[in-house]
Formats: C-alpha cells, sequence, structure tokens
C-alpha cells in the first residue's frame, strides 16, 4: 500500500469511526468507565450532612471545629487495544474482513477515548508480539494507531493470546481499560485471562464471518489453514466432516464465552455482517 492510498484510507475510517464516537460511543463510553479512583481536592469545614467519615481529625483538632476532606474523581484512564493481526483474520465473505471490521471498532474506541481526554495505547499480536505502541494522548497519536491496524504486515500467521495478555500485563502496571479483539479461533488462555482480569477492565471482542459457522456441502475442495498455511483436501459433502467441524467451531465459541464470563470480564460478539455499531451501544447501556 503506497502513502497516499494508505492516508485515503485513514482518513476514510477517521471520518467514519469519529462520526461514530462522537455523537454515539463519546457519552456511553464515558459513563461505563468511570474514573479509576478518588483523589485528594481539599479540606473544608463540616457542613450539615456531610459524612462523618471525611472528617480530617488533625486539621479538627488543630482549628478546634470539624472539617472534612474533600476528594475529587480521577478522571484520566488508560485505554489499551490488544488486536489480534493473525492469518485468520484475513477472512471474510460479505465484502469485508475481518481485520477490516476489528480496525473500525478499535479506531471507534480510540477516538471515544480521545474525547475523553484519556490515553490509548496499542498492542498487535499473533503468536508473538509484533508491536507495542506505548499509552498516550492526542488525535495524532490515534491517526498512528490507525495506520499501524491499516499497514502492518505481522511477521507469523498463527495466535497465542495467553502470551498478549502476560505481555500486557507486565508492561502496563496501572489498572487500565482493556478491549482484546480477535476471532478467538484458539484457546489455551482462559487461566491467564483470570489473572489479568483481577487488576485491569477487559472486554473481548469476538468478530467473526457467518460462513465460519459451518462447511456449505460442495463435495470435495482444496482448503488452506490461514494460520498454518497446510493445504488439505476435504470431503465437504461427508456429513461427519461437517459435524466435526461444526463441533470445533462452537467448542472455540463456548471457550471464548466462559472463559470471559468466569473472569469477571465483558465479552462482546459482532458478526462481520452485521451492525457492531448496535451491539457496542447495547453492550456499553447493560454495563
Amino acid at each position: 500500500m503506497d502513502t497516499k492510498e494508505l492516508l485515503k484510507k485513514v482518513r476514510k475510517i477517521e471520518i467514519k469511526t469519529r462520526r461514530l464516537s462522537d455523537h454515539m460511543f463519546g457519552g456511553e463510553y464515558h459513563s461505563t468507565f468511570k474514573g479509576r479512583g478518588m483523589t485528594f481536592s481539599e479540606v473544608r469545614q463540616y457542613q450539615f450532612g456531610d459524612d462523618v467519615r471525611s472528617i480530617d481529625w488533625n486539621v479538627t483538632a488543630r482549628y478546634n471545629e470539624p472539617y472534612i476532606k474533600v476528594f475529587e474523581e480521577e478522571r484520566e484512564l488508560t485505554l489499551m487495544l490488544i488486536v489480534d493481526v493473525s492469518g485468520s483474520e484475513m477472512f471474510g465473505t460479505d465484502g469485508q474482513f475481518k481485520n477490516e471490521i476489528i480496525t473500525e471498532i478499535a479506531a471507534t474506541l480510540a477516538f471515544s477515548a480521545l474525547q475523553n481526554n484519556d490515553k490509548i495505547g496499542l498492542i498487535l499480536f499473533s503468536d508473538e508480539i509484533e508491536l507495542f505502541i506505548p499509552p498516550k494522548k492526542g488525535k495524532s497519536h490515534v491517526l498512528r494507531i490507525i495506520r499501524e491496524l491499516l499497514e502492518h504486515k505481522p511477521n507469523s500467521k498463527e495466535t497465542d493470546i495467553a502470551m498478549a495478555l502476560k505481555y500486557f500485563s507486565k508492561i502496563i502496571k496501572k489498572k487500565a481499560i482493556v478491549f482484546v479483539l480477535s476471532d478467538f479461533i484458539t484457546d489455551a488462555y482462559r487461566e491467564t485471562l483470570k489473572i489479568v482480569s483481577g487488576k485491569h477492565d477487559i472486554t473481548g471482542i469476538r468478530v467473526y464471518d457467518k460462513n465460519e459457522e459451518q462447511i456449505p456441502n460442495l463435495g470435495v475442495v482444496q482448503m488452506e489453514d490461514q494460520e498454518t498455511g497446510e493445504l488439505m483436501l476435504v470431503n465437504t459433502s461427508s456429513k461427519g466432516v461437517r459435524a466435526h467441524y461444526r463441533s470445533y467451531y462452537l467448542g472455540r465459541a463456548n471457550y471464548f464465552k466462559e472463559s470471559f464470563q468466569k473472569s469477571g470480564a465483558g465479552a462482546l460478539t459482532c458478526r462481520v455482517d452485521e451492525s457492531y455499531v448496535k451491539k457496542m451501544l447495547g453492550y456499553f447501556k447493560n454495563r
């Protein structure tokens, strides 16, 4: 992709996703993810109705009349986008690949955080860490994140979600809002997710194509595993083959749902040919 084409794509995504974040997600994002805690602001004289637990006894003793501590919500948050760039994300049968929808969702979340004056960071992963952009504020920073989502060419096609979560946990020490965007056609990340979600506010967004749910009856066809590159002949007319694939797919989808639920994390599923806008708004409101 040359520079001119890249800038055109970045601009197109900025216009679409910024409009969404301005008119729809900004307020929902703000109300869903409250401040991380309370910071001390000042002391003032006690007034009728104040919580007695807020009395500052040292200042009260000094002035011989009751004073209370006043706190204010700590508003600045850190949003981390952990995005799967493995080979299976390059699949789509309805005019859009999964990775294109993932990019739009990530951009919408980034602009919502920008509106809230929060820091935004990015981790791109396959079965290795492909790229880390430390959390930072500002529109130019968000546009850089979108450029990387569009342009990055992964070194590997395979996936390791547990590895990505472990890496994130090591480098981000303060509590963060985290969105993990992937098709989650893998497992073995449940235990790591439990540990990381104990400290951070995590949501998994599973993006999938309807034609991944089951194999159509097309006779004997050659298929390629998008993560390993392996080619194989598959007899799709076999009910057993189709049932085995269906069972495997549903197993991964259920593993995703159960893993996030049992970890106390949020979970959201978006199909490529459906509106992710409605899904995300519903998720924010239900929170």
